[in-house]
């Protein structure tokens, strides 16, 4: 072979070995985002080499170069060296040493993967694109219909795997729940159907549901271009963003839940089982409380603003009233407690998580979030005196301090803080406060120094981190859009997105912290989710051994060093059977863990207690959503479109008992019973006798707009 020939011989090994290289292997100790990153966004990839903890055997030592590798073709887009972060020192959070691997630079649209050049080991692969959360952000919101109690989940809006009727509707249960104090009076009978499972119970609890509902019309308005009309839910194509529908099916619960003397009920018990629709055992509903009534009544203000700037008067008006019912029902009973699930109060057995708090804090919290939106909408001057006299009660004006664990005091603060009517000098307090309490130890400090190898620091980790987490993320978030500084606008948003990034798989666990997303382009997310309908051992447990898994985009609870098993383990929970369950492998695998690797991707129930670490709450997936949609492109959809209330499809009465009238636009109207079958069908009328039917729940369908129907007695 002549040296010319040799020449291109090494020239072409060269080529290959730049574009296609060795066969890779995949490791876990290259962690990044693995949905993937916006062309703008800051992108680093963490290189770990674990020292304490479960994976301390596990070493790894980085080389000397890394290069980001397209996907499609094998070629290197970009080469540098990883640069060590602390000085090599051992991160306590975690349990490793670190390496930051930045690549911030490569914004060209593509799906690519993350090479050390000298190990030939790569990271999961990802993809750099503006709507690169988009179809997670749809996911995550399509839990809410999943976890809607009382409504049907068929084809085509239920994926096939995760079809089931209406539950919670046959009798005694949520049509006609009885007081629990009397469950043999039918004259305490009440409709209480309608809201979300809470967690990974059934039970609903009105404090809770009207949270969820404030925050996702804080998420809604916040960023109102970015939600469509395409979640492929029931009510998807009428023209309103599926959140803002999604709103309204919590909403119709709440108020339900509400008493003619404006007090609110504070839990409504219900039957659990595997599906849902087989839950056969009756509902009850517990007492009213304070604390109930004062989340209530701002959940109905902020709706009553939203609602209304949507074209939906009549809706707006009926949630004001609502509001201010409620308001004064608080201010006359400022302290009625209601404990559920207490055998000392006779309440055991009623829901499962305790909604109440006995001390005034959360009160004068939750006072001041009602009066803030009750001023906006009202501009009542007793609304602004009251929070005005006592805004500097919450701890961010007495401790100085912005953290995870109240941020929504924090919210009302800030929302307070730009309403155009408020006194100027409370609104200017606010906004130095919080610059000032941003500016602390575990908040922006800890964003300049680094503090957190995997870039998202939070100071304690507890049970449901993965909210705080998402809260955290927030916070940095609040700084752009309330105008605190805008001398740290580009650090807010990278301290936000950095949040993000961790629920993504930018962790210790290389995990991203959302259920069945292998589909959407995660190729380590949790399997597994302590869930009634997603239970060990049955059809949809574990994502990847069981027949369907649970349901996609689940946020769980997240890392919790406090876990551990039932107190009865080792040897005294009843039978040889239970005290097996004792040695669940979760427990060696958490037992002293550093605090970010506190998390095992189980759902083991009593004693194993998973719990505490792998149980969902719509708490965790409203802030995870809203903080999510904050990096989703804006859309030039329907999606806030104003909707002309006259032109949309409407039935009444409903309930409903033998003459059903319909008005707006009408075509050809179906009604399904909660099975999915088809029962009768009519074109072009504008009433259906329903006289025949028995006392359910209905589904009533008319160009692509689906209603739901009580038949009553």
């Amino acid at each position: 072979m002549n040296s010319y020939m040799k020449q291109i011989l090494v020239l072409f090994v060269y080529f290959l070995f730049q574009t296609i290289g060795y066969s890779q292997t995949l490791t876990n100790k290259i962690v990044i985002d693995q949905f993937g990153y916006r062309p703008a966004s800051k992108k680093i990839a963490v290189i770990r080499n674990p020292q304490t903890g479960f994976d301390s055997n596990e070493s790894y030592t980085p080389g000397s170069r890394f290069a980001i590798v397209n996907a499609d073709n094998e070629s290197r887009l970009f080469t540098d060296i990883p640069q060590v972060w602390n000085g090599g020192s051992i991160d306590v959070s975690s349990g490793d040493k670190a390496w930051w691997f930045d690549f911030s630079s490569v914004t060209t649209p593509g799906e690519y993967y993350v090479l050390d050049i000298n190990n030939n080991t790569k990271s999961f692969s990802f993809k750099i694109s503006e709507d690169v959360y988009n179809e997670v952000l749809k996911q995550a919101m399509r839990v809410w219909f999943y976890q809607r109690s009382g409504f049907i989940k068929s084809q085509p809006h239920a994926e096939p795997f995760w079809a089931d009727s209406a539950s919670h509707v046959d009798h005694l249960q949520d049509l006609n729940c009885r007081d629990y104090l009397r469950p043999n009076d039918a004259t305490s009978e009440r409709d209480v159907h309608g809201g979300w499972f809470d967690a990974g119970d059934y039970n609903k609890y009105s404090t809770w549901t009207a949270n969820y509902i404030v925050d996702l019309l804080r998420a809604y308005r916040e960023n109102p271009e970015v939600w469509t009309d395409d979640y492929n839910i029931p009510e998807s194509g009428n023209g309103t963003a599926d959140i803002m529908d999604e709103v309204k099916w919590g909403m119709d619960h709440l108020l339900r839940m509400q008493k003619a003397n404006g007090s609110i009920i504070a839990v409504v018990s219900a039957a659990n089982a595997s599906p849902p629709s087989s839950a056969t055992d009756p509902s009850l509903y517990g007492g009213a409380n304070t604390l109930s009534a004062l989340s209530s009544s701002g959940a109905f203000a902020l709706g009553s603003i939203v609602f209304e700037e949507l074209g939906e008067k009549e809706y707006a008006d009926t949630l004001l009233n609502r509001a201010e019912k409620a308001w004064h029902w608080a201010i006359n009973n400022p302290n009625i407690l209601w404990f559920n699930n207490d055998a000392s109060y006779g309440t055991e057995g009623i829901g499962a998580g305790q909604q109440e708090q006995s001390d005034d804090y959360k009160r004068i919290g939750l006072k001041l979030r009602a009066s803030t939106y009750l001023f906006e909408k009202t501009n009542k001057i007793i609304y602004q005196n009251y929070f005005e006299d006592n805004y500097d009660q919450l701890h961010m004006f007495t401790w100085d301090f912005a953290y995870p664990f109240e941020d929504e005091e924090q919210d009302v603060l800030l929302e307070y803080s730009k309403l155009i009517n408020a006194s100027k000098a409370v609104k200017e307090a606010i906004i130095k406060k919080y610059k000032s309490a941003m500016e602390k130890e575990h908040n922006f400090q800890a964003f300049d120094n680094a503090k957190d190898p995997y870039m998202a620091h939070m100071d304690a980790y507890t049970w449901g981190s993965s909210r705080q987490k998402c809260s955290n993320g927030l916070m940095f978030w609040n700084m752009l859009y309330y105008k605190i500084d805008s001398s740290r606008n580009t650090n807010a948003l990278d301290a936000a997105e950095d949040f993000i990034h961790y629920m993504h798989g930018v962790n210790p666990l290389n995990l991203v912290y959302l259920t069945n997303m292998s589909r959407f382009g995660a190729e380590n997310s949790c399997n597994q989710i302590y869930h009634t309908w997603f239970s060990d051992g049955s059809d949809w447990d574990d994502a990847s051994q069981s027949k369907y898994g649970p349901v996609p985009a689940i946020v769980p609870g997240g890392a919790n060093p406090s876990y551990s098993v039932d107190a009865c383990c080792p040897s005294n929970c009843g039978s040889q059977t239970n005290n097996e369950k004792c040695s669940s492998n979760a427990i060696e695998h958490m037992k002293n863990q550093p605090k970010q690797k506190s998390y095992y991707d189980f759902n083991e129930s009593w004693p194993a207690n998973s719990w505490s670490v792998t149980e969902n709450s719509m708490g965790y997936q409203v802030e995870y959503i809203r903080l999510l949609s904050k990096f989703v492109p804006k859309t030039t959809s329907t999606s806030s479109k104003k909707v002309d209330s006259k032109s949309k499809f409407k039935i009444f009465p409903n309930p409903c008992q033998s003459i059903l009238f319909f008005s707006g636009a009408i075509g050809e109207i179906e009604l399904f019973d909660t099975s999915g079958r088809l029962i009768k069908s009519l074109n072009n009328s504008t009433k259906m006798s329903i006289s025949e039917l028995k006392t359910g729940v209905y589904i009533l369908r008319n160009q692509g707009d689906s209603i739901r129907l009580i038949k009553k007695k």
